[in-house]
């Protein structure tokens, strides 16, 4: 079975310029969406990278003016799943909890702790939706990026990682920190949620290249560093991470074989999800929401 795909990429403005270079001179396009759920952080740009139709989305907005919370993660999702979007692949800066995860390397994530509070994290408010998450990222991305990681000798990529959300947008207490780490925690970040659970709502695959910049408050810093020379440095970090995930999808890009022909399980994750008596579901939601779950509804 071939799936006739189109990639989504969430991520900062860095890395979604970096890989605008990289698209047929002649093909992209903008697009200004309105949702059920509002508009999306940005316009969103689609286009091809070689033969593989891609769809770009800088998270935080243009400019970077959207903090985590603010994020509005159901415009996104739907927006990217309205464009056809079958796959996304995000990024986003962490701070590592463990001393063998350095700031600069990439971690292609397999777990999620959620400790946000208060953001929207359904699309399905009028009707009784319960989607597997035991697996939050898919097992065919992950395997896919994990491969085109060997092509990329420079960077160190390490193959799983456990990633704390919070809510933000302050970072954590030491002792948070280390509560983090005792609980099986690897990274630390604000935006992977609820993003991950609506991709699954939406029957999307989605994988996460974390991108460590610092390690968070648990590890002691040098006495004589200052804060203008750590944010220099948590910077410097994170320009490296972005190149290196750049790399690292365009590596993946040049080949997509395997997301053609092995479909995720996330791309059936309604299925039996829907535990509601679907005649009983208002017209007006299943319609308003016909790009996500109208299959189920046909006939």
């Amino acid at each position: 079975m071939n799936v006739d795909l189109r990639i989504g990429i969430i991520g900062g403005t860095g890395l979604g310029e970096a890989l605008a270079d990289g698209m047929d001179a002649d093909e992209p396009q903008t697009h200004d969406l309105v949702t059920p759920f509002g508009t999306p952080s940005a316009p969103i740009v689609t286009g091809r990278i070689g033969d593989v139709p891609i769809a770009l989305l800088q998270r935080h907005g243009e400019g970077h003016v959207l903090n985590p919370k603010a994020i509005p993660a159901r415009a996104n999702i739907f927006a990217l799943k309205s464009l056809g979007c079958t796959h996304i692949i995000a990024s986003g800066a962490t701070g590592s909890l463990r001393e063998e995860i350095s700031p600069g390397d990439l971690v292609i994530c397999d777990q999620l702790i959620d400790k946000t509070d208060g953001r929207p994290r359904t699309f399905y408010e009028h009707a009784a939706v319960h989607v597997e998450f035991a697996e939050p990222f898919c097992p065919v991305m992950r395997q896919w990026l994990l491969h085109a990681a060997k092509k990329c000798n420079d960077t160190t990529v390490h193959e799983r990682g456990t990633y704390v959300c919070m809510e933000g947008p302050s970072f954590s207490t030491k002792a948070e920190s280390n509560l983090h780490r005792q609980w099986g925690g690897d990274l630390i970040g604000m935006t992977a949620l609820p993003e991950a659970r609506l991709a699954r709502e939406a029957e999307i695959a989605y994988a996460l290249i974390a991108l460590p910049t610092d390690y968070d408050a648990w590890r002691p810093r040098e006495a004589t560093a200052d804060q203008a020379s750590l944010l220099d440095e948590i910077i410097g970090n994170l320009n490296r991470a972005t190149q290196a995930s750049v790399e690292l999808i365009k590596a993946a890009l040049s080949d997509v074989s395997i997301l053609r022909e092995q479909p995720s399980p996330a791309h059936d994750a309604l299925r039996l999800a829907i535990w509601s008596d679907k005649s009983k579901i208002d017209p007006a939601a299943v319609k308003r929401l016909a790009v996500l779950w109208g299959r189920y509804f046909d006939g």
